[in-house]
C-alpha cells in the first residue's frame, strides 16, 4: 500500500496538516480497499500546532518508508527549521520519494535545496518573500499548483486540496480521484481560483475510462468539434458522455475542450499536461499571465487605450494591501439601457437602499 507521510513541525498550520490526512485517508479503490496509509511524522514527541498540541505516533525515521511526503505550511515560514528534518527530506528525495508542499510549506521544501532550478508556487501573499529568500527557485504565484514530477508545490489554503486530488489522479486515475473529490465536495478540475489553468508535467496517468478520450481531445482541440463528434469518438451517447465527464472530471466535454484550446494557444498540450511555463522576467520572480484585464481610465471615461499594469513589487507576508482585486469589471451599458435602468431605480422606494447601507456598515 502507498504510504503518505505528513511532516508536522512546530507551529504547523492545522488546515494544511489536516487536508492530506483526510483526503488521502478516505480514498478507496474499486472493491472498497484503502488506497493509502497515512502517517503523521515529527522530529519531536510533541508538536505545537497553535490551538492544540500534537503527539505524533511516528518520528523522522518513518520518512524512510514513505512513498509520498507532504509538507504543510508553518505559521512562520521564515523561522529556523530543524536540521535533522531537512536532512531526512534530502535523503528521501535521493531515494526517489515524491515530496509535495502545501501553501507556505514551499519554504520548508526550498530550505532543503530541492527546489533549486525548478518552478514552484506558494500562497500568493508569500510568493515575493519566497522568491527573495530563494532566488534559485522560479516562483510562480499565478497557478494553483506546479508538478515537476518528483517535486510538487501548491498555492495556499484550498489549493492544497487541488494538489491532493491531482496526486490521487496520478496514482489511480480519474475515476478514483472523482470519488475522492465527491467526498471532499470539490470539483476534480477547478476552473476558477488563483489561476484559470493548472500547470504540471506530462504524462497523464492511465487507468480511467476517459483517459484515452481526454488525450484525443487535447490533440484535436484545434478542430471545430461538436458534442456529437466527441460522443462518437467515445462510442457513447451524448447523455452518457456528459454524465461520465461529470463523474470523472467534474467538468463538461465542451468546457474541457475550450480549456484544451486555451492551453493549445499558450503552447501547452492540454489542461492536464500544461508543461510550458509562463515567461518569467527573471529567475526567482513570479511568472505573470499573458492576459491582462482592461480597466477604466482615471479620467472616468470607462475605457482605456492600454491595459493597466499591476505594480511590479512583490507582496510579502503580512504586508498591508496584499489582497488582489479579482472582481470582474461590469459590462458596458448602452445609453438607452442606462436610462431605462435609472428610471426603474427612481421608481423604487428608499428602503432597499437604506437596508443595503446598514449591511455594508455592519460588514465594515
Amino acid at each position: 500500500m502507498h504510504t503518505v507521510a505528513v511532516l508536522a513541525l512546530d507551529r504547523v498550520i492545522a488546515f494544511d496538516l489536516s487536508t492530506p490526512i483526510e483526503t488521502f485517508g478516505r480514498v478507496r479503490l474499486p472493491g472498497g480497499r484503502a488506497a493509502y496509509r497515512v502517517r503523521v511524522c515529527a522530529p519531536t514527541a510533541e508538536v505545537d500546532a497553535g490551538a492544540f498540541i500534537l503527539r505524533p505516533l511516528w518520528g523522522l525515521d518513518a520518512l524512510a518508508e514513505a512513498d509520498t511526503i507532504i509538507l504543510p505550511g508553518l505559521a512562520d515560514p521564515t523561522a529556523p527549521l530543524p536540521e535533522d528534518a531537512l536532512a531526512a527530506l534530502r535523503v528521501a528525495a535521493a531515494r526517489g520519494t515524491r515530496i509535495a508542499s502545501i501553501c507556505v510549506g514551499a519554504f520548508t521544501l526550498a530550505a532543503t535545496g530541492l527546489l533549486d532550478g525548478l518552478r514552484a508556487t506558494t500562497h500568493w501573499a508569500a510568493a515575493g518573500e519566497l522568491a527573495r529568500r530563494y532566488p534559485a527557485v522560479a516562483v510562480d504565484a499565478d497557478v494553483l499548483f506546479v508538478d515537476n514530477g518528483q517535486i510538487l508545490t501548491s498555492a495556499g489554503a484550498a489549493a492544497g486540496l487541488d494538489l491532493c486530488l491531482h496526486l490521487i489522479r496520478r496514482d489511480h486515475g480519474s475515476a478514483v480521484a472523482a470519488d475522492a473529490a465527491r467526498l471532499a465536495v470539490m470539483p476534480l478540475e477547478r476552473d476558477g481560483g488563483q489561476a484559470q489553468f493548472i500547470v504540471h508535467e506530462p504524462p497523464t496517468p492511465e487507468g480511467a475510462t476517459l483517459e484515452p478520450l481526454l488525450r484525443w481531445m487535447d490533440e484535436n482541440a484545434h478542430r471545430d468539434l461538436t458534442l456529437a463528434d466527441i460522443a462518437a469518438r467515445a462510442t457513447m451517447s451524448t447523455r452518457t458522455l456528459n454524465r461520465r465527464f461529470r463523474e470523472q472530471t467534474g467538468s463538461t466535454p465542451l468546457r474541457w475542450l475550450r480549456r484544451c484550446a486555451g492551453c493549445a494557444a499558450r503552447g501547452c498540450a492540454g489542461p492536464n499536461t500544461c508543461s510550458k511555463p509562463p515567461t518569467t522576467r527573471s529567475s526567482g520572480s513570479p511568472a505573470r499571465s499573458a492576459s491582462v484585464r482592461r480597466r477604466p481610465s482615471a479620467s472616468g471615461s470607462g475605457a482605456s487605450s492600454a491595459p493597466a499594469r499591476r505594480p511590479t513589487g512583490a507582496l510579502s507576508v503580512g504586508q498591508p494591501g496584499a489582497e488582489r482585486d479579482t472582481r470582474r469589471q461590469p459590462p458596458a451599458v448602452s445609453g438607452a439601457r442606462a436610462g431605462a435602468l435609472m428610471r426603474r431605480v427612481n421608481r423604487k422606494t428608499a428602503q432597499p437602499v437604506a437596508t443595503t447601507a446598514r449591511i455594508a456598515t455592519r460588514m465594515r
